[in-house]
């Protein structure tokens, strides 16, 4: 088991601050494990272990807990009046009206409270408008690549590399005995779980408000995840999607193709990038990109043998940036484009990705973006081949394994 470091950093930070820590991300990324890393953390600084209360809401044994009431009045209960009691709600959109559990909880004294989810709509409604500015929301992805080298046996980094671009970062997918068979397998019942049951909960929770359109046809869904999947790294459009599904014999409007376009990313199968006009320092509200979460969901919805390794590279890029804390966006320069905008802390720096540099025309197409940009600001090309790193007035060609592995 690999520790999360780097969320597990976060944790520690708002550790009993007056805030919720709401942790995010898609089913079996590794959310349950960072809250036993961090509960382990707390208990090495001295905290009791009658001072932890954790609840994981896809275990059997808490199916009673799931009326609001009952997981209140069980919560209460196990409250320390001394000190300070940690309490860990995981998968908590399982419970209807958890958001009064959580709400009440905040306010009492001496209680620190996290929980977890799997479906970025429990933070939306009447959660947000309850919590609204007293939650902070740290967002957990997949294994990086980095994290995926603890795990492996082997010292050839390009080689690891190549496995972790065809099985992606689920942790138990890293840590396990591998085959192809068992990891097609294991990311199909993800897949599957993520689609089915994410729905579920969302459709129970939107039961109350007849305004919300309901999202029911998942043979639908799967087609706009395939269509998206294969549509990584490139603008896409409602309509362009409308019209692909339309084409293959099934009519669908572009406010049905939005729905569930929508339930894909709050789910967290879907990342957007939203383009940015690099002059103007403004978002524009066309043609995003959408990034998928996990490589290995990508090969598992497009299953063929061989798909665009620049695409993937890009991919990984935009996760590892993600990670690292930076608000990313597709840069329009003039009539070119920059593949990422990162921003950080009000600075910026500019990515370009592809897998290789050693044809003259990719390396001007590449380089030229870059250069047209009239700030001071960092300015990189990652690629995978070794033969062209080096700094080309003052725009830096490294290698993306490398950069990568040191974050």
């Amino acid at each position: 088991m690999v520790e999360r470091t780097e969320y597990l950093k976060k944790l520690t930070l708002w550790k009993d601050e007056q805030v919720i820590k709401v942790v995010t991300g898609i089913r079996r990324c590794g959310k349950s494990t960072l809250l036993m890393q961090y509960q382990e953390h707390l208990r090495s600084v001295g905290i009791e272990d009658r001072q932890i209360v954790s609840l994981n809401f896809e275990e059997l044994e808490n199916e009673e807990l799931l009326d609001y009431q009952k997981l209140y009045r069980y919560l209460l209960d196990r409250l320390c009046p001394d000190k300070t009691t940690y309490v860990f709600l995981d998968e908590v959109q399982k419970v209807l009206a958890f958001e009064k559990v959580v709400d009440s909880l905040y306010v009492k004294k001496n209680v620190d409270l996290y929980i977890t989810g799997s479906n970025a709509f429990m933070l939306s409604g009447e959660l947000a408008t309850l919590l609204s500015g007293r939650y902070v929301e740290i967002s957990i992805l997949p294994l990086s690549f980095r994290e995926y080298c603890q795990l492996q046996n082997g010292s050839d980094k390009d080689a690891l590399f190549a496995a972790f671009l065809q099985d992606g970062g689920f942790p138990y997918i890293a840590s396990m005995n591998r085959s192809k068979e068992k990891t097609d397998m294991y990311l199909e019942g993800i897949y599957n779980t993520i689609i089915v049951k994410d729905i579920e909960d969302r459709q129970r929770r939107r039961e109350s408000d007849p305004n919300k359109r309901k999202v029911t046809d998942i043979a639908l869904l799967k087609a706009i995840a395939k269509f998206l999947a294969g549509s990584v790294g490139s603008p896409i459009s409602f309509k362009s999607i409308a019209d692909y599904i339309t084409s293959s014999g099934r009519k669908v409007s572009q406010n049905t193709v939005a729905d569930y376009i929508e339930v894909l990313t709050e789910a967290f199968v879907f990342y957007p990038a939203e383009r940015f006009d690099v002059a103007g320092k403004q978002l524009m509200k066309m043609n995003q990109k959408l990034y998928i979460v996990d490589l290995g969901i990508r090969r598992h919805l497009l299953a063929r043998r061989d798909y665009d390794l620049g695409f993937s590279l890009e991919n990984v890029v935009y996760l590892e940036l993600l990670r690292r804390g930076f608000t990313v966006n597709v840069g329009k320069v003039g009539n070119t484009e920059v593949d990422f905008v990162a921003k950080k802390d009000d600075r910026y720096q500019y990515f370009q990705v592809t897998a290789t540099l050693l044809d003259p025309a990719t390396f001007e197409r590449e380089i030229t973006p870059l250069k047209n940009i009239r700030d001071n600001y960092p300015k990189r090309i990652l690629t995978l081949d070794r033969m062209t790193l080096g700094n080309y007035d003052g725009i830096e060609v490294c290698n993306a394994v490398d950069w990568l592995l040191n974050a």
